[in-house]
């Protein structure tokens, strides 16, 4: 019998200091011990099952890490206060100065910033290159290349890319492949496919409330400890310690993703579907009109769908403003960054989570000023929510102007 992601969450059994079917929370920053000397051990890395400061460890952090390591199938996991926290950390603990790292171009913002802006502080350079051309990656590699970076589904324009066929590039070289996975947990296990480590956001859809920001770093037990040590390691050093009230919260609200993906993508796809009957420009992997749906088809977990996010492309800035305005006017959701609430969110990535990355790349990579990036909430009567998003673009000329355009 086939066992996936959301069983071995599910198997994971915690107790409650009381007989709790919720673990305890572990309410302290710092741990007592009953002699000095295990105290030491503590700091050498070598008491195991002690807890020393919580910037270390702590117990509601490690229940968390140990979930996700089973949803992702690697053998430990970190987490961290943001998935900018767990992106930072897993590439400076990988790169010194000198080193060189091979990006996807069409990734989130805040990662693009990082590589192309403040890791050159360090002398830390990144080439950015389609990840969908196997050849332009592989000859973006050069010696001092110590990471090809990307997203399973990039953010903002749906690019998939092709884990397994990505991993044999990277190990042919001898370089670890890192994979963000933000956007599509469960439905994609990059660790599975190749992929030596796999980052997250927590914040969007695993958390799923959007009332905490966390992340996390999926990985072999070696690396997580690296992370770890108390001289070299970015996450210890870096500082970015996950609170354990949150810690907790988001462990809850894990062992429910599988129920709210299934719902998260059955209704972009219904959506998808109806905007490009419509005459719309739409990018969703599940269509298959989109380029990537090949390789998304081959590598997904089908029961969990192709994702809750789709693009929608009106042809211009003022266009994309006025229709989600109005949407949010229409109680349809809200014009908000992140993404994998229970309500649908809706912004124009090249004024807002893409705005990092300069005007002239954005056209190259074929962002357009009037994509609209809409994580769809769990709706239950999505049909209801199509018929009024459409009335809305009616109101605003939208449909008889994008069969002009398109």
């Amino acid at each position: 019998m086939k066992e996936n992601a959301a069983d071995r969450i599910q198997e994971l059994q915690y107790f409650g200091e009381f007989g709790g079917v919720n673990p305890s929370i572990a309410d302290s920053s710092t741990y007592t011990f009953l002699s000095a000397k295990t105290m030491f051990d503590s700091f050498e890395g070598n008491a195991e099952g002690c807890y020393l400061y919580s910037r270390h460890s702590s117990p509601s952090g490690l229940y968390l890490g140990e979930a996700l390591a089973a949803m992702e199938g690697t053998e430990s996991a970190h987490v961290t206060a943001s998935g900018m926290g767990a992106i930072s950390a897993t590439l400076l603990q990988l790169c010194r100065a000198g080193d060189h790292v091979v990006s996807s171009r069409t990734i989130y913002g805040g990662t693009y910033a990082l590589l192309k802006n403040f890791m050159e502080r360090f002398h830390i350079r990144t080439s950015f290159v389609p990840i969908t051309q196997l050849k332009a990656v592989e000859a973006a590699i050069t010696p001092d290349t110590k990471a090809i970076f990307c997203e399973s589904v990039s953010n903002p324009l749906l690019e998939i890319a092709d884990i397994p066929s990505l991993a044999r590039v990277a190990h042919q070289h001898g370089i670890p492949l890192v994979v963000d996975n933000t956007f599509s947990p469960l439905t994609i296990a990059p660790a599975r496919l190749g992929a030596d480590v796999v980052v997250h956001s927590l914040t969007k859809f695993i958390n799923g409330s959007s009332d905490c920001v966390a992340g996390a770093i999926c990985g072999t037990s070696d690396f997580c400890t690296t992370l770890k040590d108390v001289n070299h390691g970015a996450a210890m050093l870096l500082g970015s310690t996950l609170d354990s009230h949150r810690a907790a919260s988001i462990l809850k609200n894990l062992r429910t993703l599988h129920i709210r993906m299934k719902k998260h993508s059955e209704n972009a796809g219904f959506l998808a579907r109806k905007f490009e009957r419509d005459g719309l420009k739409v990018g969703y992997p599940g269509l298959l009109s989109h380029p990537g749906h090949p390789i998304m088809r081959k590598q997904m977990e089908a029961s969990y769908g192709f994702g809750g996010i789709l693009t929608v492309d009106v042809g211009s800035a003022e266009a994309a403003n006025a229709l989600m305005e109005q949407w949010q006017a229409a109680n349809l959701g809200y014009l908000a960054v992140s993404l994998g609430f229970y309500k649908t969110l809706f912004s124009a990535p090249g004024t807002s989570t893409a705005s990092e990355i300069p005007a002239a790349e954005q056209q190259e990579m074929g962002l357009s000023n009037g994509l609209i990036r809409i994580s769809v909430g769990l709706d239950q009567d999505i049909e209801r929510t199509y018929l009024k998003m459409r009335r809305c673009m009616e109101e605003l000329d939208i449909l008889s102007r994008e069969e002009s355009l398109y």
